[in-house]
């Protein structure tokens, strides 16, 4: 007995010792972000620093710089530590909880300080983007998981990383403008694109931006990065929504070695490609079509469209199955009424007019939450949420293949005309 007891104990200082550390070590992030928010706060004219919740999403504790208005945290040497209820989602992202507006951060974060910098300032951005002006978009972009959209967007990103590697403004500008006209041939075949994708870059890749000019690299460690990061996102199964951290990053980037302080002349209605455009100074070609044939070859063309084609038969049956699994056997349907959510935004694909399926994805809302890690389709209006059929209901908690849901007091699932189950309030 004597021996378990001491066994336990040395566990329990072990833990206690680890958590500390971990601490000790958010502290040191506090810090870095602090002083790198004061050196660049010209570049908004504002000092991005405020509060910062970084939780840990398997046990969900959390690290905080300052005290919750609530008043709920423990105090650790100049930091507070606490646990995030199970109604709260995980993300990166701006969040109001406990009467506090945080820029939330998922641990652990990256071991590279740049990198680390990187992140929370992109984050601290989106908490204080309202107050810059800039709104919080979420447009559709599902035309992005067709093939000639992502054809394009492939050879627009191709155009910036030879953007990147130049060494003089002429030949950045001449890679500038092929990029400029991929992307204006991609609004050609998506009307709607040049607003929708706008919209989304506004939302996430002046973000993205911001956190870059707060990192504190060099001139060759930031076009390094960029090339990095580009030939990550090239191979992600979804660019619906992550297209928009890659391009305006690297868009502004050069842009700000001939034009400081750019960003400070945009805000949330600039049409970005006009913008760039515009301030590059870089005329697009008359023959556009015929220009598009030529150049693409300079950038990967007939590899990309060679993956492409082999990605849209692969997609086109990965479609098949989404739609067979939630539209056309029994499912199981729940309305979006106070909806929060949490997903990987890597791996979304479309059912157009359907609505969009996130493989992985977690939402809270008023009759509980719902956790699915192989998939739920979320209509095009977000008036509701399907999931495939139940295999097993044991009072609140019901589950499925590859999802559960936790209901909240007062709900109950029942049968629907379909075969499938629906919510019901009782």
């Amino acid at each position: 007995m004597k021996q378990q007891i001491t066994t336990l104990l040395l566990i329990l200082f072990a833990s206690v010792a680890v958590a500390q550390s971990r601490t000790d070590s958010c502290i040191t992030y506090f810090k870095e972000i602090e002083q790198a928010t004061r050196q660049h706060q010209n570049l908004w004219n504002k000092n991005l620093y405020a509060p910062i919740l970084l939780v840990d999403p398997q046990t969900r504790e959390i690290i905080t710089n300052i005290q919750d208005s609530a008043g709920t945290l423990t105090p650790f040497k100049t930091a507070f530590t606490g646990k995030l209820p199970d109604k709260v989602n995980i993300s990166n992202t701006s969040i109001q909880w406990n009467g506090t507006h945080w820029a939330m951060i998922m641990l652990p974060l990256p071991k590279d300080k740049k990198t680390r910098i990187n992140l929370i300032a992109h984050e601290l951005f989106h908490r204080a983007q309202r107050s810059l002006g800039f709104k919080a978009h979420n447009p559709d972009n599902a035309h992005l998981d067709e093939k000639d959209a992502r054809i394009y967007l492939r050879l627009e990103l191709e155009a910036l990383k030879n953007a990147l590697a130049a060494a003089s403004m002429p030949e950045i500008k001449k890679h500038i403008a092929n990029a400029l006209a991929f992307r204006k041939h991609r609004y050609a075949l998506y009307p709607t694109a040049d607003s929708t994708e706008s919209r989304m870059e506004l939302n996430e890749g002046i973000c993205e931006y911001t956190g870059i000019m707060h990192s504190g690299r060099t001139s060759q460690e930031a076009r390094a990065w960029f090339k990095q990061r580009i030939d990550a996102f090239l191979k992600s199964p979804s660019y619906i929504r992550s297209f928009a951290y890659e391009a305006v990053p690297v868009y502004g980037y050069l842009l700000n070695a001939i034009n400081p302080g750019w960003n400070k002349k945009i805000n949330d209605t600039t049409n970005l490609t006009s913008f760039f455009q515009t301030s590059f100074n870089v005329q697009l070609p008359a023959d556009a079509n015929a220009h598009i044939t030529k150049t693409a070859l300079q950038y990967k063309g007939e590899i990309i469209v060679t993956e492409e084609n082999a990605r849209a038969e692969q997609i086109r049956k990965q479609k098949e199955a989404y739609i067979r699994m939630f539209l056309e056997a029994p499912a199981t349907e729940l309305p979006l009424m106070n909806m929060n959510m949490s997903f990987d935004y890597t791996k979304m694909v479309s059912l157009n007019e359907k609505g969009m399926v996130y493989p992985h994805i977690r939402i809270t809302d008023k009759w509980g939450i719902l956790t699915a890690a192989k998939g739920a389709l979320i209509s095009s209006d977000w008036s509701k949420v399907r999931v495939s059929f139940p295999t097993s209901i044991e009072g609140t908690r019901i589950s499925g293949d590859g999802w559960t849901l936790e209901l909240a007091a007062g709900y109950t699932l029942v049968k629907d005309d379909a075969g499938g189950y629906e919510l019901r309030q009782q």
